[in-house]
C-alpha cells in the first residue's frame, strides 16, 4: 500500500515505522528537516521537507497514486486542509485527519463527508485518552481494558499478585475456580518476555497476565489473579484541559471528583462546564495544596496537564502522601519506560492509543480494531470472517485445524449477540468476529493473508 504521512513527530514517526515494517510504500512529510534526515536514516521511507498541505508538495509525496493519506501534524487546520487538497486534486481514496480540538469533533458529523471536508477517519487522541482512563476507573486494579465488538468482550491486562486464587496454580485450573464463566488466557508476560500460555502453565506473582472474556465478566477473571479491589469512588484530577474536564464530566454524576488547575481563567471556565466536580486553583505538586485536600483519603490520582514532567513529580508525591492508585499520562516515549516499575502504578501514552486507532484504519481486509500493545511489538485485533469453506482458510473450520502464525492466539469469537470463548474444537462461521493476539506484530500481513477471501467467492 502506497501511504503518504503529514507530521513526523512522534505519532507520524512511530506510525510509519510500524508501516514501513509491514512492506509498505510509506512517503513522509514535515517541515523539520532534521527530524526528517534522522528518520530516513533508520527507515525505508521517502521524506519530503515541506508543508503537507501544499499541493506541490503533497505530489513530491506522490500523492497521484497513492492509496491513502495520513494527516497527523499538530495542527487541525493542516491536517484538514490536507485532506481536502488531497481529494479534490489527487483524488486519494482514503484520507485520515487527527483533529485535537473537541468543538470540531463534537460536529464531526456535520463536518466530514465529501460534500463538506472529505476526511474518511478522524482520531482524536484526548477522546482516546479519556476512554482508556474511564476503563481503568471501571475495572481497578486492571492495567489495561480493551474493547471488541462494540463492548461484548474485553481483552484486560492484570498483574497477578500473592493472594490471587490463581497464582501457583496451571491455567488448566482456572474452570474449576469459576465453573460458570468461560475466560481465555491470551498471553503471559513473565520479567517482560512472553510465555506462550498452555493448560500446564502456572501462573507465578508479578505475571503480567492478558485474558479475554465477555464484558460482564472480567470482575470474576480479575478476582482469579489478585485481590479484588474495591471500586474507586474519590478521584483527584490534576489539570483542567480537554482529557482533565473530560473525565471530569464522565465520572462526577457517580464519584466525588475533584480537580486542580493551574490556570485561574481555565479554573473559572470549568466551574461553568462542570455540575459536581470541585475545582481548585493551584499547583498539583504542591504537597501543602494536596495535603489540605486529604489526598490519602482519594482512591485515584489523575495527572494530565500538558507537561510529563509535572504530571510524573505530582504523581510520586500524591503516592508518597497516601493516596491508593495513580494514573499518569505521559507525552515522551522514554520517560513512560521510566516510570515502569516505579511508585507509579499505570502510565497512560496518548501515541500508544492513536497509533491504535491509526493501525485499524490501515490494516488490510475486513480488521475493525487494532490495539498496539508491549510499546508497539504486540498487537489485538478484532477481525471479520469472510467466504465460506472453498474460499477461506478459516470459515468452516475448528481453530485446532486453522494454520496461526507463530505466538497468535484466538481468544474470542463473537456471533451476533454471543460471546464465544474460542477453544480448540470452536469453529469459525462467516460474518462472525475473530478476536486474536499476537506476541510479535510482524506476523500482522500473515494473519491478514490468512482471513483473505480466495477469489472464487462471490
Amino acid at each position: 500500500m502506497k501511504i503518504i504521512i503529514i507530521g513526523a513527530g512522534q505519532v507520524g514517526g512511530t506510525l510509519a515505522e510500524n508501516l514501513v515494517g509491514e512492506r509498505n510504500d510509506i512517503s513522509l512529510i514535515d517541515t523539520d528537516s532534521q527530524t526528517l534526515l534522522e528518520l530516513q536514516d533508520k527507515l525505508d521511507l521517502q521524506v519530503i521537507t515541506g508543508q503537507g498541505c501544499h499541493p506541490d508538495v503533497l505530489a513530491r509525496a506522490g500523492a497521484d497514486d497513492a492509496d491513502m493519506i495520513i494527516a497527523v501534524t499538530n495542527d487541525d487546520a493542516t491536517n484538514m486542509i490536507a485532506c481536502q487538497i488531497a481529494y479534490t486534486l489527487f483524488s486519494t481514496p482514503k484520507k485520515v485527519a487527527r483533529i485535537r480540538s473537541s468543538e470540531i469533533v463534537e460536529r464531526k458529523r456535520e463536518l466530514f463527508n465529501k460534500d463538506h471536508i472529505p476526511v474518511d477517519h478522524v482520531i482524536a487522541p484526548e477522546q482516546l485518552v479519556t476512554r482508556d482512563i474511564i476503563h481503568l476507573i471501571e475495572y481497578p486494579g486492571a492495567l489495561q481494558v480493551l474493547e471488541f465488538a462494540n463492548g461484548k468482550v474485553s481483552l484486560v491486562a492484570v498483574k497477578a499478585y500473592y493472594g490471587g486464587l490463581l497464582v501457583g496454580h496451571a491455567l488448566s485450573t482456572l474452570k474449576e475456580h469459576i465453573p460458570n464463566v468461560d475466560t481465555r488466557v491470551a498471553a503471559i508476560y513473565r520479567n517482560g518476555r512472553p510465555i506462550r500460555p498452555l493448560g500446564t502453565t502456572v501462573i507465578e506473582a508479578d505475571d503480567e497476565v492478558f485474558f479475554i472474556a465477555a464484558s460482564i465478566h472480567i470482575r470474576a477473571v480479575m478476582n482469579e489473579l489478585q485481590k479484588l479491589e474495591p471500586a474507586y469512588k474519590r478521584i483527584m484530577i490534576a489539570g483542567g484541559g480537554n482529557i482533565g474536564a473530560g473525565i471530569a464530566k464522565k465520572l462526577e454524576q457517580n464519584h466525588q471528583v475533584k480537580l486542580i488547575e493551574r490556570s485561574p481563567e481555565r479554573a473559572k471556565q470549568l466551574t461553568q462546564e462542570l455540575d459536581k466536580t470541585l475545582i481548585f486553583t493551584g499547583d498539583s505538586s504542591d504537597q501543602e495544596l494536596l495535603q489540605e485536600e486529604q489526598i490519602d483519603q482519594f482512591d485515584v490520582f489523575i495527572a494530565v496537564t500538558n507537561d510529563d514532567e509535572a504530571n510524573i513529580m505530582s504523581s510520586l508525591l500524591a503516592k508518597k502522601l497516601g493516596v491508593r492508585k495513580t494514573m499518569v499520562l505521559i507525552q515522551r516515549e522514554a520517560y513512560v519506560n521510566l516510570v515502569h516499575g516505579s511508585s507509579i502504578d499505570i502510565a497512560i501514552s496518548p501515541q500508544h492509543s492513536t497509533i491504535s486507532a491509526l493501525l485499524t484504519h490501515v490494516r488490510k481486509g475486513t480488521i475493525n480494531n487494532v490495539y498496539s500493545l508491549r510499546g508497539g511489538a504486540a498487537e489485538a485485533i478484532e477481525i471479520v470472517a469472510k467466504g465460506d469453506e472453498t474460499s477461506s482458510k478459516v470459515v468452516g473450520r475448528e481453530i485446532r485445524d486453522i494454520k496461526l502464525p507463530p505466538g497468535t492466539t484466538i481468544g474470542a469469537i463473537v456471533r451476533g449477540d454471543e460471546v464465544i470463548i474460542a477453544h480448540s474444537d470452536s469453529v469459525i462461521m462467516e460474518d462472525d468476529h475473530v478476536i486474536l493476539f499476537l506476541v510479535n506484530k510482524k506476523y500482522i500481513s500473515d494473519v491478514e493473508k490468512l482471513f483473505q477471501v480466495g477469489v472464487i467467492y462471490f
